[in-house]
């Protein structure tokens, strides 16, 4: 499985099994993260066999099995939220690759535990990685219309390819309020204001980028 095969795969998990990350999934993904802290400029940290990562009402009522997960940190900056959004997302897709499963938590982790583990840094949530007891199931997509507009005639191929791709990404609460923008090779991405749309716009970012091909288009 590659990262564009683990788009399609990959689903919110919230219930891990027991047990730890064998050795060689640690170092797997120990290496994938120093490739985004590397490339992006990022601070993001793999804690392992910490159970204090949630807050007391996700580990009671949403969660099972959590201990293993990833601190989406970085140095504050205007555009540090999507840098660390776009990095979880191959973060997530890569695990998935690696037969793991994910779940991207912005409001119920347990932000003074977390601040303690990464002190100073700017950090907008975690991503718990680990053995799902099930694999998730999709969620519900709007139309491809409703988040995406091409100008001046037909949609190319990677257009559509990379519109479908940003329609797989995690969201908070799904609610995909992404526009996508088309004119020749030119597109541009915004997202509507509010909580955590820095983290969504990053994590759609990357996966148009792998649906539509990096080599097919230019950021506007």
């Amino acid at each position: 499985m590659d990262l564009k095969e683990a788009m399609s795969a990959r689903h919110t998990v919230r219930k891990f099994t027991p047990g730890s990350l064998s050795d060689t999934e640690v170092q797997s993904l120990n290496e994938r993260v120093d490739k985004m802290n590397s490339e992006l400029g990022l601070e993001i940290k793999l804690v392992r066999s910490d159970e204090a990562g949630l807050n007391a009402f996700a580990k009671l009522f949403m969660s099972s099995g959590v201990s293993d997960y990833f601190v989406l940190a970085a140095d504050e900056a205007p555009d540090a939220e999507e840098r660390l959004g776009y990095a979880s997302s191959d973060l997530m897709l890569y695990a998935q690759t690696l037969g793991l499963n994910t779940w991207w938590i912005g409001g119920v982790f347990n932000k003074k535990h977390i601040s303690e583990l990464v002190p100073g840094k700017f950090v907008p949530g975690i991503v718990v990685v680990g053995h799902g007891v099930i694999q998730g199931v999709p969620h519900k997509n709007k139309p491809a219309d409703k988040v995406s507009e091409y100008k001046g005639g037909e949609a190319p191929e990677w257009f559509n390819a990379g519109v479908q791709a940003a329609l797989l990404a995690p969201t908070a609460l799904n609610r995909q309020k992404f526009m996508l923008v088309g004119e020749g090779n030119k597109v541009t991405l915004s997202y509507a204001p509010g909580p955590m749309s820095g983290s969504d716009k990053g994590i759609v970012k990357h996966h148009f980028e792998l649906g539509a091909g990096k080599g097919n288009f230019e950021w506007a």
